[in-house]
């Protein structure tokens, strides 16, 4: 039995059809990296590459969005909407100018490679890899630090992502 636990207790239309893109998503990118490693490619190298400079890009644009790089209550305005919250059942732990915890609850990709059979081992892996998405936007910003304290695919009971105000 698998010890991943990923249910959703939000049942919307909108929600669950935003959902759905992240899944569609997830099971390209699953599809991608299972193609490559039939064919003996080394994809783990260059899928967290790409996936870190596609953060990279998406931290960039929330820079110029920003006024004050160093706010971490302006960078949650932009890394958190309202949207997302339900999409992951996000709970926010804490949000002030040194610390932004935030625990999801639920994972559309997880879902997704759940729903394509993969091995606990790869689920595991291909989340760490679109974490990378998040480090590269954490990247942007040289006043904070990142860390994941856990994740679903890993089997805890939510994904945990901690960006503190370096100090």
């Amino acid at each position: 039995m698998s010890k991943v636990i990923n249910q959703p207790a939000i049942n919307e239309v909108h929600i669950n059809d935003l959902r759905n893109a992240y899944e569609h998503r997830a099971t390209w990118f699953y599809f991608l990296l299972d193609e490559a490693r039939k064919r003996g490619l080394e994809w783990k190298d260059f899928a967290r590459e790409a996936v870190f400079r596609c953060g990279c890009y998406h931290g960039s644009n929330f820079e110029n969005k920003i006024s004050c790089k160093s706010s971490l209550l302006e960078f949650s305005r932009l890394f958190v909407n309202e949207l997302s919250k339900k999409v992951f059942e996000m709970e926010i732990e804490a949000c002030d100018e040194d610390r932004l915890y935030i625990n999801f609850h639920y994972c559309p990709l997880v879902s997704a490679w759940q729903k394509q059979g993969c091995s606990e081992e790869d689920m595991a892996e291909l989340c760490d890899i679109a974490m990378d998405g998040d480090r590269g936007i954490a990247s942007r910003f040289n006043d904070f630090t990142f860390r994941i304290d856990g994740t679903i695919a890993e089997g805890c009971p939510m994904c945990k992502i901690r960006f503190n105000k370096k100090k």
